[in-house]
């Protein structure tokens, strides 16, 4: 059984009684407050949560503070011009009583860093998890914290859950603009000085290696696929698209991802600019964890 979808890399979302976000460093530093700062662009993430109610409780209060969002400040009924109208006090009623903030690790990127100061400026408490990866491997524990505040589960219950969905998701994946990779410096440890072919590296949660070479695209797509299916699990997979130039691997990817024996759930997302600025043009790949079938 295949499920299929797609999705853009960068912010998850549920509502439930608490909020669950993930933010890559592409859209900001101050990740998972967005909802809580005066900052356009991360507001704009608090606006997407509010999208995925069905339930006007910003419109609500407002008429309860004998105001109409509609009318005043940017006219949208939603948390985001709550906070703009009424204060932050009331934006942060409509929004959520505490927040699950899932980031990219701490060894990647200052995110985390910058979260915790931010979360000192907000009226609820902040939950921060160092999800020690990177990339889609956020997004695949963002998603089953997400799943469950969905379900009605505590920030407790989400918190362990994306921790150890972190700690189960697995990367593979070829970097074939070498050069411009060992610049960057966060991979210099990983490449061996020689070596023939394109090398797969992949490797559990945030650690690397070099698994196998291949010279075709065939050869490769079957040594990143491998780890996949390895356990012989159901999984959720995210497969990479980066540019035009590596959709036969992405492709090549999800068709072995479909027809494999075990029940698969493909997410295709893009590489954004935050990882591409590391791995460079030609990266393809992706990650996977285990899911209940």
């Amino acid at each position: 059984m295949v499920t299929q979808h797609s999705c853009r890399n960068g912010i998850v979302t549920r509502r439930g009684r608490f909020l669950v976000r993930v933010l890559s460093p592409r859209y900001g530093s101050l990740a998972m407050v967005a909802s809580m700062t005066d900052t356009a662009r991360l507001f704009a993430a608090g606006a997407a949560g509010y999208a995925i109610g069905n339930f006007p409780s910003a419109d609500l209060a407002a008429r309860v503070a004998g105001a109409d969002l509609r009318s005043e400040g940017t006219s949208n009924p939603g948390a985001m011009n709550a906070s703009h109208v009424l204060g932050k006090k009331w934006g942060l009623a409509v929004t959520a009583t505490e927040i699950v903030s899932v980031h990219v690790g701490a060894e990647h990127s200052g995110t985390l860093n910058s979260a915790r100061v931010a979360a000192a400026e907000v009226d609820i408490p902040v939950h921060l998890v160092d999800s020690g990866t990177a990339s889609f491997g956020v997004a695949c524990a963002a998603w089953e914290a997400a799943t469950v505040a969905a379900a009605g589960g505590s920030a407790a219950e989400a918190i362990a859950r994306a921790e150890a969905t972190a700690a189960q998701t697995g990367t593979t994946f070829i970097i074939q603009a070498l050069d411009f990779a060992r610049q960057g410096g966060r991979f210099s440890a990983v490449f061996p000085d020689e070596h023939d072919g394109v090398m797969v590296i992949g490797g559990m949660g945030g650690a690397l290696d070099v698994l196998s070479t291949g010279t075709s695209i065939d050869e490769l797509c079957d040594q990143m696929v491998a780890p996949f299916l390895e356990s012989g699990r159901a999984i959720r997979a995210g497969v990479a698209l980066a540019d035009p130039a590596t959709l036969p691997f992405t492709e090549g990817i999800e068709q072995r991802l479909r027809d494999a024996s075990v029940a698969v759930d493909i997410v295709r997302y893009r590489v954004g600019p935050s990882i591409a600025a590391h791995t460079g043009p030609g990266t393809a790949g992706g990650f996977w964890y285990p899911i209940a079938e």
